[in-house]
């Protein structure tokens, strides 16, 4: 019998999964300023701090840049005449460079005339203030720049919520199908370019058909939730990752596992989900998986290994788990003449 139903005290529905929040903070009001007149850089600086920055000062834009590279600064105030490299040099440099974030940058200028704001403005500042600068006029212009920064910071946080959201799976939270075909050739040619091995394991919920029809689809998410649940949580942080395949179907992709090794990690799941008391509204359901295994490694496979060929060797590999009476676990190495890894196990 390939799952169970117990009747403990009814909990809620998919309380086995669970959500983490987290929330951005602030950017914290940090700053570079570049002056080589040191008494104009000292005054400036100290500006700044009672206007409660915390500043950080080099002598010209050669050095502003380098720091810049070692630690970002979302607040950059400049002098436009500084010997090696000038603020306006400096500002078409800061945006050539690919950095943390958005630096706004604000040009301190003596020089005037509509022009000299132009090319300042044409070369990457955001604001300009001629010198010597104003105590109100100057937190002003930082304070607009603070604005501008929280809603760029706001756009990329979203950008990138976008973006997690287009390559993972609604239900699950693992990877999606998208994912999995963007990133598994990077997988792939980086297992052959350093010459590691590289595993992938395709598994699924045995029956799970019958759990639909029986108890009903919000049980089979629930179900779903949990099983993936359990597989990320069994996984290396940042080195092995979740795809749900299709359906029921899940893909683990496990750089740097040999096909023993991830055969053996697969063996563990197996009897980790068939322990498992998988939380529905009416109760408890136990469940059982097959698994189906597939390695490469460039080294002791001479022929090349495409996404297609993997992920078709790890499918052959589950459909004769499923042959073989479900509830197994069948692994297979390609190129190495067709030896294949069967964990049978009885359900």
């Amino acid at each position: 019998m390939e799952f169970a139903m117990h009747s403990p005290p009814t909990v809620p529905a998919c309380s086995d999964t669970g959500v983490d929040a987290s929330e951005s903070t602030d950017i914290k009001p940090s700053i570079l300023l570049v002056e080589d007149e040191p008494t104009t850089r000292l005054m400036t600086s100290r500006q700044l701090t009672r206007a409660g920055y915390d500043v950080e000062v080099v002598s010209n834009g050669a050095e502003a840049l380098a720091m810049l590279k070692k630690r970002f600064f979302p607040l950059l105030l400049t002098d436009w005449d500084m010997p090696e490299m000038d603020g306006v040099a400096l500002c078409k440099a800061v945006r050539a460079t690919p950095l943390e974030g958005y630096v706004y940058t604000i040009l301190l200028t003596a020089l005037e005339g509509k022009a000299h704001v132009i090319e300042g403005l044409a070369a990457g500042a955001d604001d300009y203030l001629t010198k010597p600068p104003d105590d109100n006029e100057l937190r002003a212009r930082l304070n607009t720049g603070r604005r501008i920064l929280k809603l760029e910071q706001s756009l990329r946080a979203a950008n990138r919520q976008n973006h997690l959201l287009s390559i993972t799976d609604a239900l699950t939270a693992t990877y999606n199908r998208r994912y999995l075909m963007e990133r598994l050739p990077q997988e792939i040619g980086r297992a052959c370019r350093y010459g590691q091995p590289l595993s992938v394991v395709l598994c699924d919920v045995d029956r799970f058909k019958h759990v639909n029809d029986t108890y009903g689809h919000q049980a089979g998410d629930c179900v779903l939730q949990a099983f993936a649940k359990l597989l990320m949580g069994s996984t290396r942080k940042d080195i092995d990752w979740v795809v749900r395949y299709g359906g029921e179907e899940f893909l683990i992709v496990m750089p740097e596992t040999s096909t023993a090794a991830a055969v053996a990690f697969a063996e563990k799941m197996r009897v980790t989900i068939a322990a498992h008391a998988f939380k529905v509204t009416e109760g408890t359901l136990s469940v059982r998986s097959s698994f189906g295994v597939a390695g490469y490694h460039s080294v002791q496979a001479p022929e090349e290994v495409s996404v297609d060929s993997l992920i078709a060797c790890a499918d052959r590999c589950l459909y004769s788990s499923k042959e073989a009476g479900r509830n197994r676990v069948t692994g297979k190495a390609l190129g190495l003449g067709g030896r294949t890894i069967v964990v049978d196990r009885s359900v």
